[in-house]
């Protein structure tokens, strides 16, 4: 389940169903992020049922949009950062049932997810 400060922060922006495009400059990966936000039904079927939202899960992270170009990748908070944490994506092939490394899966998007406010789509 979602942090009452992340679901409060979705609601107070109506984020739901919104997309948000980041170009490679201001993605801290450099890839670039094109985004579109989960429900909270959404969320927890990734986290429960599939991965790699269920080999993520037990580090804290929690899916909150999935990648709209179709890589299959999400993007995740971690709840150990508290509010107005870091913006992750979670590369889909790079966790499973033998486990992950962090340091090959997890990227780092954005130092605070209220960053991409600007770059929502209406």
């Amino acid at each position: 389940m979602p942090p009452n400060y992340w679901l409060q922060f979705v609601e107070v922006h109506h984020l739901i169903g919104k997309s948000v495009c980041l170009d490679e400059d201001t993605d801290l990966s450099t890839l670039g992020a094109d985004m579109q936000f989960l429900t909270v039904e959404q969320s927890i079927d990734e986290l429960t049922n599939f991965w790699p939202g269920i080999g993520v899960a037990k580090d804290g992270y929690i899916p909150i949009a999935w990648c709209s170009t179709g890589s299959g990748d999400y993007y995740y908070i971690n709840i150990n950062d508290g509010p107005n944490g870091p913006l992750y994506r979670v590369l889909h092939d790079s966790v499973g049932p033998e486990g992950y490394n962090a340091m090959d899966a997890v990227a780092k998007v954005l130092d605070h997810y209220e960053d991409l406010l600007p770059s929502v789509e209406p």
